[in-house]
């Protein structure tokens, strides 16, 4: 049986692009951990994705994952587009090339090693794990522009 886990994710980006952050909080059992991370320039979808992706990255083995996002984009990419993409070598149903590719390609690495259920949560909206990792993802943008908090 594997371990479970549960991943709370959120990108955050001031100008899109711009400087972005990203946020994970993640629960196992009764022990928590924070993760957030900067890129000086990129953009929100990029920064949803690297937080998804880093938070699988810290598992050490294979687990039962709950991920939530409150990213749209993540959710339908990978519950929806991905196989899709994969078949059509990387091109969108419009035949042109799939933004984000690299961590798309990431992503799919990552989730291939775990069990993983994706909940998609409404952001904002008072969800403590959500509003954790939107904390975190702005805190890594504060702390690495010197912006006042």
């Amino acid at each position: 049986m594997p371990a479970k886990v549960v991943l709370y994710t959120d990108g955050a980006c001031r100008g899109n692009p711009g400087p972005g952050g990203w946020g994970v909080y993640l629960q196992y059992g009764d022990h928590s951990k924070n993760l957030y991370g900067f890129e000086a320039q990129t953009t929100n979808n990029r920064m949803e994705l690297t937080a998804v992706i880093q938070g699988l990255q810290a598992l050490t083995r294979s687990c039962a994952v709950e991920v939530y996002t409150d990213s749209k984009y993540v959710m339908q990419g990978i519950t929806e587009w991905l196989d899709g993409w994969k078949r059509n070598g990387w091109k969108t149903a419009a035949k042109k090339p799939v933004k984000n590719q690299d961590l798309w390609q990431q992503l799919d690495q990552q989730v291939a090693q775990h069990r993983v259920s994706w909940h998609w949560v409404k952001g904002h909206a008072g969800i403590p794990g959500n509003e954790m990792a939107d904390q975190l993802a702005n805190q890594a943008i504060d702390e690495q522009t010197g912006a006042q908090v």
